[in-house]
């Protein structure tokens, strides 16, 4: 039936552009235009290149629609002319690519009056961008020819759109030469120094941040492409531009020189923190390619941007006493006037980039300031700016960590011993900053203002490791013995005191036990109720079967939290048991696994069995059924074996009182088998005779026949200290042994030799 129907549907627009009258509109107005676009329908393709078609699809990405037009659809042309425009079609690319006067018609949508429509922004870099990828000759020499082309970005730049398009222009074009080729003109026409001037205070918010992150694009672009295309001769002119002296002055120039604008400071400040990139990685595995000893010129800080801005370290410096103005923040904790603000972060993470360079006369700018003072203080002040605090932390891991450079002095030290190269950071740290008084000071006002009901302070953590950073690196640092000297008189004691006490216990609670601090017990998910296992509970199956359970259990249980018996005696003591002692473990049980093994296989095997039957045409196994015994038998003791248990009575009554849900028989063929040859070393053997018995009662829905007389042995099962006595039953024809317990086969067996009951 499937193939009496036709699938194949002729799609509207071949029939739609059968007429002649057909206009673009109503192609575009087709549900499946764009489908049929990619594909590359002949028919439609030939159509969209027709000039007037061209024209009209440039003019609806290019121009303003009507404000008479309702809004849900004032977009709709303008947005599906962006997608055939750039549905990378070959007929397409090559009429609109090589087409001036469609080039002069899009191009024309940069020379309208900022702002830009950013919607129609997005639509013109979008069609721009792709016949960059696909014409970039005629496309660059397209834009060459435009003389206000760069005046044109730059003045737009405020549009994300635009500087996207930019950025493409340094990415998108393959030849290497032609890349080449357009940074030179880009470089010549001025356009770094043009987006410098962007970073004025008197510009807004947005030209601030394009700008600032044009300018940082194009410094990683530059670098990744010089580290992988390394044997090309020529430099990149604009990253050589951006790295001279005279343009990082004219940056800082911008943001000091005039009113303080936040904007334009942190805009500066992240150009900064882009130059300071020692090395960018672009891949996966690129780090690894280059080394930290390589010397590369774009994998090193240029000596020129550090001589730049050491001297406008003191107008950091000054940004950190008197930011921009800010409003009074009103927090759930209190008031902040001020509060930190971006432009303070940014300068401490610019200090942390130039801590980072090591070089000796930043190092002694930034002492003679006291920089690293002033940060201290608005550590210890904004006790929860945590984007403040990892800044802090890393300054200080940085100094304590890096080696001193090679304008520092030498210490002197014993005759015996060999001078020492001082880290004149360190020094002025311990001595100027006061960095273990102040870490020792506000480690006790938190614990004070805790026991009184006090929050703990914010920057507790950061502080912690500062302070485990400092033992470290007085240990195995390159600074240690110089950590070690500054670290005297009473100091050192309360030092000493402070890092095997307070901060050793609070190492300790925050690394991660294997245990947690509740006391153990089983969930309701783990429990396993053996309450219903339709055993008797004084039979040595069930003993057995529980004996072996408990082995497992506590062998998982030992495996999982590494405890032996005598540690369970304190719940409360558990979590301070180190996870080492597992080695030391001493863990033993008397029990017989081998024999509990097998009586668990052999119940389990019972029990499965009795469902095994269900498709006879016997009666049901478990409908309840009436037996009745010779008074001989009644009197009989159950076995003669005998057992530890309290459960466990030679009493009829006992007998009676068994589990509801066992079975009040068992079938004929429910037995076990069990080959001889096992555990012959746990079973001890009492000939004994056997009398038989004559049970007036229906088994299995029948009167029960009597069998011919067998050998019958009874068993002791040892378990341990328990004993039970189980009934063996030895065919002689069949060499076959059949054993019965007293828990599943409550028939008490007299004396004497006669048929055994199945």
């Amino acid at each position: 039936m499937f193939w009496k129907f036709d699938l194949h549907t002729t799609s509207h627009i071949d029939t739609l552009l059968d007429k002649e009258d057909v206009t673009l509109t109503e192609v575009m107005d087709e549900e499946d235009v764009l489908q049929e676009c990619k594909a590359q329908n002949h028919k439609l393709v030939d159509f969209l290149v027709r000039p007037q078609c061209m024209e009209d699809l440039v003019g609806y990405i290019t121009q303003e629609p009507n404000d008479d037009v309702e809004e849900k659809i004032k977009y709709k042309y303008p947005n599906i002319s962006c997608e055939l425009l750039t549905s990378d079609v070959g007929q397409i690319n090559d009429r609109l690519g090589e087409d001036d006067s469609l080039l002069m018609k899009l191009y024309g949508f940069l020379q309208n009056e900022p702002p830009l429509n950013p919607l129609l922004a997005s639509f013109f870099s979008k069609v721009l961008s792709i016949l960059i990828g696909r014409k970039p000759e005629h496309i660059v020499e397209f834009l060459r020819k435009r003389e206000d082309f760069v005046d044109l970005m730059i003045k737009h730049i405020g549009t994300s759109a635009i500087m996207d398009l930019l950025l493409r222009m340094l990415t998108c074009i393959e030849p290497q030469q032609l890349r080449q080729d357009v940074l030179n003109w880009l470089n010549e026409e001025k356009v770094i120094q043009r987006l410098v001037d962007m970073l004025q205070p008197s510009q807004d918010e947005d030209r601030h941040s394009n700008a600032s992150q044009s300018l940082c694009e194009i410094i990683r672009l530059s670098r990744d492409q010089m580290f992988q295309v390394q044997g090309c001769s020529e430099p990149d002119p604009l990253l050589a531009t951006l790295e001279k002296q005279e343009t990082v002055e004219q940056l800082l120039s911008n943001i000091f020189d005039k009113e303080k604008n936040e904007s334009a400071i942190v805009s500066v400040i992240q150009i900064l923190l882009t130059l300071f990139e020692t090395r960018r990685p672009a891949f996966e595995g690129h780090l690894e390619l280059c080394p930290p000893g390589l010397n590369h010129p774009s994998f090193s800080v240029n000596q020129s941007i550090l001589d730049a801005v050491r001297p406008r370290l003191k107008d950091f410096h000054q940004l950190l006493l008197e930011p921009p103005k800010k409003t009074v923040l009103k927090t759930t904790w209190g008031v902040l006037d001020p509060p930190v603000g971006n432009t303070r972060l940014n300068v401490v993470r610019l200090v942390a980039s130039l801590l980072q360079a090591n070089t000796h006369i930043i190092n002694q700018e930034l002492i003679n300031l006291n920089m690293l003072g002033v940060i201290l203080d608005m550590y210890f002040k904004y006790i929860w700016n945590n984007f403040l605090h990892i800044q802090v932390e890393i300054c200080t891991a940085m100094i304590l960590a890096m080696p001193p450079t090679q304008s520092d002095a030498e210490i002197n030290r014993d005759e015996d011993q060999e001078p020492i190269r001082e880290n004149i950071l360190i020094t002025h740290l311990f001595q100027k900053c006061r960095l273990i008084q102040r870490i020792l000071d506000a480690w006790s006002s938190n614990e004070s203002e805790q026991l009184e009901g006090g929050r703990r302070r914010g920057y507790m953590g950061h502080l912690t490791r500062i302070a485990n950073s400092i033992v470290h690196n007085s240990d195995k640092g390159p600074n240690g013995t110089q950590i070690q000297q500054l670290i005297s008189g009473d100091d050192r004691e309360r030092w000493e005191a402070f890092t095997s006490g307070q901060l050793a216990d609070t190492n300790k609670k925050n690394t991660v036990d294997l245990v947690n601090t509740h006391h153990i017990h089983s969930s309701s998910d783990d429990e396993v109720d053996f309450k219903d296992s339709g055993f008797h509970q004084d039979s040595s199956l069930q003993q057995a079967f529980s004996d072996y359970q408990m082995q497992q259990m506590t062998s998982n249980f030992i495996e999982q939290f590494g405890f032996n018996d005598e540690e369970f005696a304190d719940q409360d003591d558990v979590v301070d048991i180190p996870f080492d002692r597992i080695s030391d473990i001493n863990f033993s049980l008397n029990t017989n696994e081998s024999a509990n093994m097998a009586l668990f296989e052999a119940c389990c095997k019972e029990k499965i069995q009795q469902f095994e039957d269900a498709g006879s045409d016997e009666e049901d196994i478990w409908d309840e059924k009436d037996m009745t015994f010779a008074p001989e038998a009644q009197r009989r003791p159950r076995s003669s074996g005998s057992t530890d248990s309290e459960e466990s009575t030679d009493s009829e009554e006992e007998d009676v009182k068994r589990d509801p849900f066992e079975p009040a028989n068992t079938a004929a063929d429910d037995r076990m088998e069990v080959d001889s040859g096992e555990g012959a070393g746990q079973w001890s053997t009492d000939e004994a005779a056997q009398t038989p018995v004559s049970p007036r009662g229906k088994l299995g829905g029948s009167d029960a026949d009597e069998e011919p007389a067998s050998d019958r042995i009874t068993e002791t099962v040892t378990n341990g200290s328990m004993k039970e006595t189980l009934s063996l039953t030895v065919d002689a024809k069949t060499e076959t042994a059949v054993f019965k317990s007293p828990a599943l086969f409550p028939l008490p067996q007299p004396a004497g030799r006669g048929p055994a009951l199945s």
